[in-house]
This record gives structure tokens, sequence and C-alpha cells, in this order.
């Protein structure tokens, strides 16, 4: 990777870092307070709007580059091409969602709207990008083709990353340091496998998060917002079906660079349909809040999970330089110690919960 476009990429946390101080000012033109509720892990109002200061300085960022390409010699040397605009139209849907997302944030729209949003932006992968996954890969035992199935799954699955990605962010620090770590992994993965488009833009999203991120590691002083959280989520959708449709990697590398978010939120929607619960409203019983609940904290519980991020990263990592014994060992691995964290969270509510009893009442 060169240096122009690392010294890009140190302008957009730069960048992102003076935007979100600006976001966290009263005085803001676009200040607007995310005001605790049951349901909430913080306990005073806090700004909400932080997510503009990440999609801004990365299309701030891509229109430099676009500026600066101009001139002899270049900046990337991105050939036109299917990648490039792929990219392009996938940054451009992201800043479309970005809007209708921050419409939410400031008045709110009914869930239909919302996902019927993200349904359209996720087509336009599918069909204006041109980008499906068509296939499982099985180690040892074969390819699954999704035959006339890959449409509609690429959509449902996009639909879900994206607000998954809302989800998980309900922890200072969480959705950030996700950010930061996997389209750190996928630019790295990109950029190694040859593939400039995903690797530019995924560093840029990288550089932006890491300004953001600065004003919201514990105790945090913004959120993103929903205006951060589903735009990313369909950014790493869209980012990991592109490299899936273009040979980069197959669908196990994204899914567990990615799997501390997507475990975690899938798990809890199954679990909550399995009770009948209305999975659109909000709660407090993902794995991570209920370990802030248990006593562990912002702090503690995201540190943990960083590790978990990295750890994930770098099975990722060796599961695409390995054999198919390998890889199937790997991801068996991974099932197995998902099953362990579940079962470990369990203990430590029922550490916290015979301590409160022992007390009299609970921290």
């Amino acid at each position: 990777m060169n240096l122009g476009i690392l010294g890009l990429a140190a302008l957009v946390f730069l960048l992102a870092y003076w935007m979100t101080g600006r976001l966290c000012s009263p005085d803001s033109k676009l200040y607007l307070l995310d005001h605790p509720t049951d349901r909430s892990l913080h306990i005073a109002p806090t700004p909400r709007t932080g997510g503009l200061a990440i999609l801004g300085s990365v299309a701030a960022g891509l229109l430099l580059g676009w500026v600066l390409e101009r001139f002899e010699g270049g900046l990337w040397r991105l050939e036109p091409g299917a990648q490039t605009d792929a990219g392009l139209w996938i940054m451009g849907t992201a800043l479309v969602i970005g809007a209708v997302s921050f419409w939410d944030d400031r008045a709110g729209l009914p869930p239909g709207v919302r996902f019927g949003v993200h349904g359209v932006a996720a087509g336009g992968v599918v069909w204006g990008a041109g980008l499906t996954v068509t296939a499982i890969p099985i180690p040892l035992l074969g390819i699954l083709s999704l035959g006339w199935m890959a449409i509609p799954m690429t959509i449902l699955c996009l639909m879900w990353m994206t607000n998954l990605y809302n989800f998980m962010d309900g922890m200072d620090g969480f959705a950030g340091g996700m950010t930061v770590l996997g389209f750190g992994l996928l630019s790295f993965v990109a950029w190694t496998g040859g593939h400039q488009a995903i690797a530019i833009l995924s560093l840029l999203v990288v550089g932006a998060a890491g300004g953001f991120l600065s004003y919201n590691m514990p105790p945090a002083r913004i959120f993103m917002g929903d205006v951060g959280s589903v735009s990313l989520g369909f950014l790493a959708g869209a980012l990991a079906v592109m490299g899936i449709h273009d040979g980069l990697f197959d669908l196990w590398v994204p899914l567990l660079i990615f799997s501390p978010f997507i475990v975690d939120a899938t798990v809890t929607l199954i679990r909550r349909l399995l009770r009948g619960e209305k999975v659109w409203q909000a709660h407090r019983e993902h794995f991570y809040q209920r370990l802030v609940l248990a006593g562990w904290g912002h702090r503690r519980t995201v540190a943990i999970e960083y590790a978990l991020m990295l750890a994930c990263g770098l099975g990722a990592l060796l599961y695409s330089r390995v054999g198919e014994a390998w890889r199937l060992a790997i991801l068996a691995g991974w099932f197995a110690t998902y099953i362990v964290l579940a079962w470990a969270v369990r203990q430590v509510e029922r550490a916290h919960s015979t301590h409160c009893q022992s007390l009299g009442k609970c921290l």
C-alpha cells in the first residue's frame, strides 16, 4: 500500500476527529441527544450523530482521492472497470442509507419504512453493482450451490448485516472498535489479494472510525447513532459480498471477521423469536449487554470484546491460508468456542445474582 493512500487515510482520521469534536458541542446545529431509557446502558443524555463524522470524512476522502487521481501519476491508479464501479455504487448507496438513518435519528421512522429502504439498498448491490453470493463452501465436503436462492439470500443477508450492526451499537467503544478492527482486516486481506477497491474503501472507513472512536471510548462523549451503525453495517455486508463475488475470499472469511457481532445478534434474535417477543423493540439481552449489567461495566466488557475481535480476525487470516482439513477444524473450533462463551456469560450472570442476593440488593 503506497504512502499516498496511507496519507489519505490519516487525513480522513484527522477530519473525522475534528468533525466528531464539533458534533459533541451543544453549539453544533447537528447536535442531537440520545436520552437514556430503562433499556439503555448509558445513564446521561449523550449526542448521537457521530456517524455523520464517519460517513462525511470517508466521502471527503474519496472525493480528495478522486481529485488527486486527476494529476499525473495518480494516487491509487484504480483502473475503470467492474471493481471501481461496484465500489462507487456501494459507497453511494451507503450515503443514501446514511441520510435516511439520520432522518430516523431526528424524527423517527416506522420499522416498515426503515426495512424497506434497507431492502432497496440491498437490491441495489445485487442488481446495480451486479454482486451476489452464489455458493456456500463446506471444507472437505464441497460447495453448496444456492441456485435460484442466490439473489434473495444475498438480499436478506445484506439486510440482516445492516440491522445487526445497529443492534450491536449499544456499548461505549464497541461498534467503533469492531469497525476499526473488522474493516482493517478486510483492507489487509483485500490489499494482499490485489483487490484495491475493497482495500482502499475499507482503509478510509478505518481512518474515519478511528477519529470517531477517540471520542467514543468509555465513557463515551458521543454515539454514532443509526446514521453511523446502519451505514457501517451495510458497508460491511456489501464489501463482504463484493469480495466473495470477485473471488477474493470465500464466505467464511468475512463471517469470521465480523462474527463477534454476527453471532451475538443472530443468537439473541433467535432466542427472542422462540419466546414470541417483538424482535424490533429495544432490549438489553445481547451477550455484551448482559455482561455490562452483570457488573463488568463498559471498559472491561469492551476490552474482552476487542480481544475476541482480534482472535476472530487472526482465525480468518489463518483460514484463508490453510488447506481444507484445517479450514474445517477452524470453523468447528470457533463454533465450539462460541458455545463455551455463551455458557461463560451465563455463569457470570449467576455469580452476579448470587452476590446481589448475599448483599440483599444489586449493585
